[in-house]
């Protein structure tokens, strides 16, 4: 049989066209779409709340800058203060007639005030209000600043008391001046009775004879007095 140069060709195209790539391109079916994946579920954290500690005076009693100070004490001071369940706050810019000597339960945040006399020198006219304040010898100021409580005492002229070691350059020579917590009757609620306001000491924190009971023992060692004005 013979075929034709042209039979030829057109027969040779044809099957090279089937061998093409396109050709196979053309005829395979198309490969059907991949299904996209599930979005993960999201997980739930659990988030801790923030636990600031018990709120400290919640009933208002200490002036707050004196409040932020007395902190800032107990850190800065954190090497004698090794006690952090009470302290202990003097007001000296209120009234002697006033309570103003503050034992701050740092666990549960409550406050119990007291009242307290300021030195002779540091009030010479009397008039209640402590206005001067001395770490020096026989002034018979008050001082200010940190103190760290040194645990209860009895000494012949004062009886039981709680003596202070002063841990500032206002009050370093609290042992010299031997300015403690102690009873006295000038410090008695008769006496605001009878004049007004309290008596003076000669630099200590005096408090009535029941309130030094309350807080002689309370006080021990190792805490926090922070007096200012």
């Amino acid at each position: 049989m013979r075929l034709s140069r042209r039979s030829l060709i057109v027969g040779g195209s044809a099957a090279l066209a089937a061998c093409s790539p396109a050709a196979r391109m053309a005829q395979a079916p198309a490969p059907a779409p991949l299904a996209a994946a599930p979005a993960p579920a999201p997980v739930a954290v659990a988030v801790q709340p923030f636990d600031p500690g018990p709120k400290l005076d919640p009933n208002g009693l200490v002036r707050p800058e004196l409040m932020q100070r007395a902190m800032a004490a107990l850190d800065t001071h954190s090497g004698r203060l090794v006690r952090r369940d009470r302290m202990y706050l003097v007001d000296f810019r209120k009234f002697s007639a006033e309570p103003r000597l503050y034992e701050v339960d740092l666990q549960s945040g409550q406050v119990s005030a007291f009242r307290t006399c300021h030195g002779r020198g540091s009030d010479p006219a009397h008039t209640g209000y402590a206005e001067d304040f001395s770490n020096t010898r026989d002034s018979h100021m008050s001082s200010v600043g940190a103190y760290a409580t040194a645990g209860a005492s009895w000494g012949p002229q004062q009886g039981p008391n709680v003596l202070l070691d002063g841990l500032e350059y206002t009050n370093s020579r609290a042992r010299e001046r031997a300015i403690i917590v102690h009873g006295a009757d000038y410090a008695e609620p008769e006496m605001i009775a009878r004049q007004g306001k309290l008596g003076r000491s000669y630099g200590c924190f005096s408090t009535s004879h029941a309130d030094l009971r309350t807080l002689r023992e309370r006080m021990g060692e190792g805490r926090l007095l922070f007096a200012a004005a």
